[in-house]
């Protein structure tokens, strides 16, 4: 048995728990440097807002609609997400973090009332973070997710499915009869790994409802479509396909790219930007407890400024030996950077990428046996780790990154972003009697 817990239009969830004046209005999060809307409240969706849609379409609607548009706050939500999480966890023995609004709840062998329970959980979420959230249990991951989003569509749009489904929904507590209508009224794209593409061939074929892919024979499916759709099939049907996952695989790759704020043409600039990526990179490395073996530095101009002469290069340097240290991993970096810069352009990304990623503890075992003498930083990079874990993001950092206190020329363009209220001290609100 699975609940999945969700934050609602989480983004915008967050941001309305410390400006109230928010609630009732359309509003949406844009992507970095403000460039298209990441999330919608209801409100704003319900003005034909869609995912993705470029801020400079829809602007228009601050005027004529109260449409409220902030950047993206990610410290604020980082730390809210972390929040929920540790609240929903109390719904069962085990929990899998699914991404930053979302995590499965693993209930097997949990005896009560699971719809009580978990409406209990949710009212203490809000009571305690500010964040609504939606629960959805079923026998299977799949119809835990579908359950999820039935309880989100009844408390958005009432009539869409019964008011009992509204906020909570438990699949499995209910009769074969009423969970079949249920799924009658559920369009097939919505089911958890139906994308676009798969979405529009099964209703080619006359699949147009969740039941109808449910009654589909899994053997054919996979014959027709894929092992995985198959799976799906299996899962809609009651059977366990897709494992419980008490903590995420290490990542292969790890990357560090942003888009800047405004074009960038010296090398010095793209040299703070580089060092800062790679410590990013390099930090998220040591959380995971990998080594890299090499870095890919990456830089090119905007292929959407016509006007602009176009230039784009990437390099991979290996390091001499695997590593985690965020100076050699910064150097490798800076010389790729070196490598592939050329004057006369105008740049609008770069990026960092740590390949050929394998476990710390066996690549220090490998070179305890080496002969030639092998400097240790590992120290040093957990103290630096902890201060800035301690006095926020930027708090120690190498010198090529330039000073975090001045404006830098290559940093996003966050015009609307609120105070990082949880995360900084600066930013904690007062309350004044």
């Amino acid at each position: 048995m699975y609940a999945l817990v969700d934050g609602n239009n989480f983004y915008v969830s967050c941001e309305r728990v410390f400006r109230p004046s928010l609630q009732g209005r359309p509003v949406v999060v844009l992507s970095n440097n403000d460039g298209c809307a990441i999330a919608r409240s209801n409100e704003a969706k319900d003005l034909g807002i869609k995912m993705g849609t470029p801020w400079f379409q829809i602007k228009h609607l601050e005027e004529e609609a109260g449409l409220a548009a902030l950047s993206a706050n990610f410290a604020l939500y980082g730390d809210m997400s972390d929040r929920m999480m540790s609240l929903a966890a109390g719904l069962g023995h085990r929990q899998e973090v699914y991404s930053i609004d979302e995590s499965f709840v693993d209930l097997t062998g949990i005896r009560g009332d699971m719809t009580r329970r978990s409406k209990k959980v949710r009212e203490r979420i809000l009571q305690w973070t500010g964040i609504p959230c939606g629960i959805g249990i079923g026998p299977t991951k799949t119809l835990a997710k579908l359950a999820n989003f039935i309880a989100k569509t009844a408390e958005r749009k009432p009539g869409s499915y019964p008011e009992q489904h509204a906020q909570v929904c438990n699949l499995s507590a209910l009769p074969e009869e009423e969970l079949n209508h249920l799924l009658q009224q559920t369009e097939v794209g919505e089911v958890w790994g139906v994308g676009r593409r798969i979405g529009a061939q099964l209703q080619e074929a006359g699949i147009q409802t969740v039941l109808d892919l449910k009654k589909l024979d899994p053997a054919t499916v996979k014959r027709r479509w894929s092992v995985v759709l198959e799976r799906t099939v299996r899962e809609l049907q009651g059977m366990q396909c897709i494992g419980f996952d008490d903590a995420p695989a290490p990542k292969q790759e790890i990357a560090c790219t942003r888009s800047f704020g405004q074009p960038v043409t010296e090398l010095a600039d793209l040299q703070e930007a580089i060092t800062e990526f790679a410590s990013s990179a390099a930090e998220k490395l040591r959380r995971q407890g990998s080594h890299a073996g090499q870095v890919l530095s990456f830089i090119r101009t905007s292929p959407f400024r016509a006007q602009d002469a176009q230039y784009s290069r990437s390099v991979v340097v290996p390091l001499r030996r695997p590593s985690d240290d965020t100076t050699a991993i910064a150097h490798a970096a800076l010389m790729g950077l070196q490598a592939i810069y050329r004057s006369g352009y105008r740049y609008a990304k770069a990026g960092v990428m740590l390949l050929d990623l394998a476990p710390g503890s066996v690549l220090q075992a490998e070179l305890n046996l080496e002969p030639v003498e092998v400097r240790d930083r590992s120290r040093l990079m957990v103290a630096l780790d902890a201060l800035n874990m301690r006095y926020g993001k930027g708090a120690v950092h190498l010198a090529s990154s330039g000073m975090v206190s001045q404006t830098r020329t290559w940093e996003m363009k966050q015009e609307r972003r609120t105070p990082q209220y949880t995360t900084s001290w600066e930013d904690v609100p007062i309350a004044r009697a």
